[in-house]
């Protein structure tokens, strides 16, 4: 991709080799520094490191806010741009669901954290919109690929570690490792104070939690019809309600109240009394019909599909789930015990399986399940989402989980049609 940048000896810049000519600059990253000589073949214009060319794409113009964690980034940055929309400002959002800009959607999805180059165009994007912030989704992969090279960020926000992408990491302690990384500098940073697994740089460090004392401690708490709070913030004493499930959400609206109040210096009591505004993110919890009830989440970790099951575990659930192919499986075993101990029934089926057996991975998963008589394995996606529908009673809740809004399937390299929320309608004869 050549991005045109005005008054410059060049014409273009490109992250590729392949694009380079003598009218285009290489730009010059962590990631494509093995195709440098490739690009001086072709006759690239010159080359550039990346962080000399940040402020041409207006990256010291406007507010950068990272989030990272296992768990609750995208919840968390869709909130603070929600928030800070409501509360008047500009805003642009980057992250697993695409890119977003006061208030329309810009980009499809893509990767949670896109290549440097990418980045920085959107951020060029955001400022000619008059953009006061930039919130971005910052995964452990782009912290070890430095795709967030040059840029400086307003604040950085922790959400979680628990496990995930160890086919990546491949062990636990380099995963937290990486992900707690981003917070060793001195800029301003906000912490999960309940995360045990957190290590950071107290200089500039604010913190928020329930269980611990924090910068921003939830007092109280309800999680009647959707969820509400006090916060308590120094001598500060300020309520909130939203309509978001699960104790799990509670720390994502804090997590993001307490970021818009760090980054916009605005009363606490104005940002809490737009919390409300905000109906959550499309495939995180999402009702797809009362009756039956069926709920869709994104959640594919051991500790996100906790979360979510024990949100709803005053009900019976009927829970249909798999784990996706070419990636961790040291957490497919821990997936199914989650499972086994939290639903009345188990419905084991494919996800993404990519290159790998579905069979296998299957397997894996039952590793983690010592009492089997409640389980079905059925490796057809709908035919699995199918049998959990006619096998509901009452007030069952079916419980569709590692999609979300995802609208694929990736079997080998192939992206087939595929929505978990579109299937229930189908089958339920509701579209």
């Amino acid at each position: 991709m050549k991005i045109e940048l005005p008054n410059q000896p060049y014409k273009y810049v490109t992250e590729n080799s392949q694009e380079c000519d003598a009218q285009t600059a290489f730009v010059l990253t962590a990631q494509n520094e093995k195709y440098l000589q490739d690009a001086k073949n072709r006759g690239t214009h010159s080359v550039i490191k990346v962080q000399e060319i940040a402020h041409l794409f207006g990256v010291d113009k406007i507010k950068i806010i990272g989030i990272t964690g296992t768990n609750g980034k995208t919840t968390t940055a869709s909130a603070i741009y929600s928030f800070l929309l409501d509360l008047g400002y500009k805003v642009a959002m980057q992250g697993t669901r695409g890119l977003f800009m006061n208030d329309s959607v810009v980009e499809g999805k893509s990767l949670t954290t896109p290549s440097v180059l990418n980045t920085y165009r959107h951020i060029y994007q955001a400022v000619a919109q008059g953009c006061e912030y930039f919130i971005m989704e910052v995964s452990s992969h782009a912290i070890v690929q430095k795709r967030i090279e040059g840029l400086e960020f307003e604040l950085k926000v922790l959400t979680n570690i628990t496990q995930d992408h160890l086919d990546y990491h491949k062990t636990l302690e380099d995963y937290i490792y990486v992900k707690n990384s981003f917070f060793q500098d001195d800029g301003k940073k906000l912490i999960n104070k309940d995360e045990p697994r957190a290590k950071f740089n107290f200089r500039n460090a604010y913190t928020y939690g329930i269980e611990n004392p924090a910068t921003y401690r939830l007092i109280a708490y309800s999680l009647n019809n959707g969820s509400s709070g006090i916060i308590q913030h120094f001598q500060e004493v300020v309520p909130f309600t939203a309509s978001l499930h699960g104790f799990f959400n509670l720390y994502n609206l804090m997590a993001a109240i307490a970021a818009t109040h760090l980054v916009t210096e605005r009363k606490l009591e104005e940002i809490c009394d737009v919390v409300d505004n905000f109906a959550g993110v499309s495939g995180r919890m999402e009702k797809v019909c009362e009756v039956p009830n069926v709920i869709v989440d994104f959640a594919h970790t051991p500790d996100g599909m906790t979360q979510v099951l024990n949100a709803l575990k005053e009900k019976e659930l009927l829970v249909v789930f798999g784990a996706g192919g070419d990636r961790d499986a040291l957490k497919r075993p821990l997936m199914g015990r989650v499972a086994a101990n939290l639903a009345k029934k188990v419905y084991i089926t494919s996800d993404n399986p990519r290159f790998e057996n579905p069979e296998q991975i299957v397997q894996d998963i039952l590793e983690g399940i010592e009492d089997r008589s409640n389980v079905i394995i059925e490796l057809n996606r709908k035919k699995a989402i199918e049998m959990a529908l006619d096998d509901q009673e009452g007030d069952e809740v079916v419980v569709i989980l590692g999609k979300g809004d995802e609208n694929f399937q990736i079997i080998y390299d192939q992206k087939l049609p595929f929505d978990d929320r579109e299937v229930v309608k189908e089958l339920l004869n509701l579209s």
